[in-house]
């Protein structure tokens, strides 16, 4: 019997986009739920033993090896699944442009979370660290707006071609700035991610990520 994948994951985090992927995949895969941010916890310590970083998505492989970085993992899943449309292939004409936004979204947008979540982390300063979150937010919605306008948008990231772009905006919509923010100034994201919880092979994602 084939040992199946298994997700370190936490609700509404960057392991959400993972368990999607695996949901449209049709690749089965267990599901650890740990709290996040749990540090000091029985739970963050396995998860360093097996990520130093302490980060989720963390993803064992049937093999045991263990993988890390959401963006790997999507592509992964995209070579064993074609079908799925997680990934243009390699000839399809968006597909230069879909890995052009994968990287912008996990290089540039990810980490003004990194850097903005916990200010303390990177300054004992007070008044340092809320000048770090302010400016970490300010910069991540003015990449937000660039992402919108440079992509169509309708009905998917890429227009017609539907692909984990889409799965990441669905996620990340529900994180600062929030959905009122998106309303306002990038509403075609914010319809994408409805359009994303719609999905009938997603519907058990998005419950077992409700608290």
């Amino acid at each position: 019997m084939t040992t199946p994948y298994r997700l370190i994951a936490s609700k509404w985090t960057g392991s959400m986009i993972v368990e999607a992927a695996f949901a449209l995949a049709g690749v089965p895969c267990e599901v650890e739920m740990i709290p996040y941010g749990g540090a000091g916890g029985p739970d963050h310590r396995t998860l360093l033993l097996l990520n130093p970083l302490g980060q989720v998505p963390t993803l064992i492989l049937p093999d045991g090896r263990v993988m890390t970085e959401s963006a790997a993992m999507v592509l992964h899943l995209a070579d064993l699944a074609p079908q799925a449309g997680l990934a243009p292939a390699a000839d399809h004409p968006a597909r230069p442009m879909f890995l052009r936004w994968l990287v912008f979204l996990v290089a540039a947008l990810y980490p003004t979370f990194t850097y903005g979540d916990d200010p303390k982390k990177w300054t004992p300063d007070e008044a340092a660290g809320n000048h770090l979150r302010a400016a970490t937010d300010a910069h991540r919605e003015s990449l937000w707006r660039y992402f919108a306008a440079e992509n169509s948008c309708a009905p998917w990231v890429l227009g017609e071609t539907f692909s984990a772009l889409d799965l990441y905006v669905a996620v990340m919509i529900a994180w600062r700035p929030g959905g009122a923010w998106f309303a306002e100034h990038c509403p075609a994201l914010l319809d994408i991610g409805k359009r994303v919880a719609a999905l009938e092979k997603l519907r058990p994602v998005w419950a077992n990520n409700e608290d």
